[in-house]
């Protein structure tokens, strides 16, 4: 297992992985789409992806975003998005892709991460609690336009 920053260059790989990843939680494949938002991400730096690989055939991704504590005065990272394949669920991806991104938290000095994912999620849920997540019992709220 390989875990690499995702550059430009990853491009194609990741749109493969990203659009798999939208259709899990029920959007409409949209290859385009993907390719675009990711590009847009990479070319501004507004996130950070890093890329899984299995003998170099990409298997996963995990893409975090930047947010600040203004009360800590802090760097934290939004935890958007993981995703394996399928094909190679169970054999340590999503728990690299995890420490990964910690790690890469903790290079930034950042104050931790943060994630949200679905109630009836409890393969993902027991990840994070295995890697050291705890559940928050902070309520959030959203307001969509």
């Amino acid at each position: 297992m390989v875990i690499l920053k995702a550059t430009l260059n990853d491009l194609d790989s990741l749109t493969e992985l990203f659009d798999l990843y939208r259709v899990f939680y029920q959007q409409k494949s949209d290859t385009h789409g993907a390719r675009e938002f990711l590009k847009e991400r990479l070319n501004n730096k507004e996130s950070v992806i890093f890329i899984a690989l299995d003998e170099n055939v990409p298997v996963g991704f995990v893409q975090l975003y930047p947010l600040f504590s203004s009360v800590c005065m802090v760097r934290t990272w939004l935890l958007n998005d993981l995703y394996v394949k399928e094909t190679v669920r169970g054999k340590g991806f999503g728990e690299g892709l995890l420490n990964k991104a910690i790690a890469y938290a903790e290079e930034t000095g950042a104050k931790g991460l943060t994630l949200e994912t679905g109630e009836k999620n409890k393969i993902a849920q027991r990840l994070y609690e295995k890697i050291g997540f705890k559940r928050e019992t902070s309520y959030f709220y959203h307001y969509s336009i």
